[in-house]
């Protein structure tokens, strides 16, 4: 097994010494993406914040002792990227074929590529974020320097996701279907525009038992409240750390398999 991971390890080395290959196949991902509209990279910046605006208006009632548009704006932010990460995973290699069996590129080099994709998106629904949070008021305090590991933390999970979820979408086309429809119920039963209330019943047990709670808490909480929420740091490092060594393992076993099976 220690030896798999070496060789996943090794391909990922490969993938990022080519890193102006996947920077300019992200870059034209993302140009691609918008060409020919009118107002370009600005529509997934409006999409954000009309979702938000929309969930606001909604669902505010005006109670609870924070701004319910900063807590709605910290929660989107980060599922946009996690439903983006798991969406785009599980089809990573399958999108990619063309690619894997006519090159003899490292597999990670498309993992990379994905993941400048979703990162560049991440930032476009933070640039929408930011004026609503400033809006609100939020609290300069010393927890908001945490929003830097955390933000690091969601960027080394990304590639991780990836990989375990694009070899495990390449030997099961299903899981597409399955991660598409998972994805839109867990926006649902995920608290972003909920919340657990005095942390009973169903609520309390969705909140805390749901691990993408808590790579939003690392986020919202510093925002919010104004602390930094150890708990759900713990939890994050852990799934994060279990993820890496899974992608790494699965990445050695099937990296010269995978061409086979898209």
């Amino acid at each position: 097994m220690l030896e798999l991971a070496r060789s996943g390890l090794a391909d990922l080395g490969a993938a990022i010494r080519l890193r102006n290959v996947w920077w300019e196949l992200a870059s034209e991902d993302i140009v691609d993406a918008h060409r020919k509209t009118l107002l370009g990279p600005i529509w997934p910046l409006l999409n954000f914040l009309l979702l938000v605006v929309a969930l606001v208006l909604v669902l505010d009632n005006g109670g609870g002792g924070f701004s319910f548009a900063a807590y709605v704006a910290s929660g989107m932010l980060v599922w946009f990227y996690i439903s983006d990460v798991l969406s785009m995973s599980v089809t990573l290699f399958t999108r990619e074929q063309a690619f894997i069996k006519g090159t003899v590129l490292p597999v990670s080099v498309y993992v990379l590529r994905q993941t400048l994709l979703v990162a560049t998106r991440f930032l476009y629904a933070l640039a929408g974020a930011v004026p609503i949070l400033l809006f609100t008021g939020i609290e300069v305090t010393p927890a908001l320097l945490s929003l830097l590991p955390a933000f690091a933390v969601m960027l080394l999970a990304a590639p991780a996701t990836a990989v375990v979820l694009g070899i495990a979408g390449a030997y099961a086309p299903d899981l597409q279907f399955v991660v598409t429809n998972a994805v839109r119920l867990l926006m649902f039963v995920t608290p972003i525009f909920w919340t657990a209330g005095e942390l009973g019943g169903i609520r309390g047990v969705l909140f805390h038992w749901n691990p993408f709670t808590h790579f939003i808490e690392i986020v919202r909480t510093p925002l919010i409240q104004g602390v930094v929420p150890l708990g759900s740091w713990a939890v994050v490092l852990t799934l994060t750390a279990f993820l890496l060594m899974g992608a790494l393992f699965l990445l050695g076993k099937f990296k010269r398999l995978i061409v086979f099976q898209v």
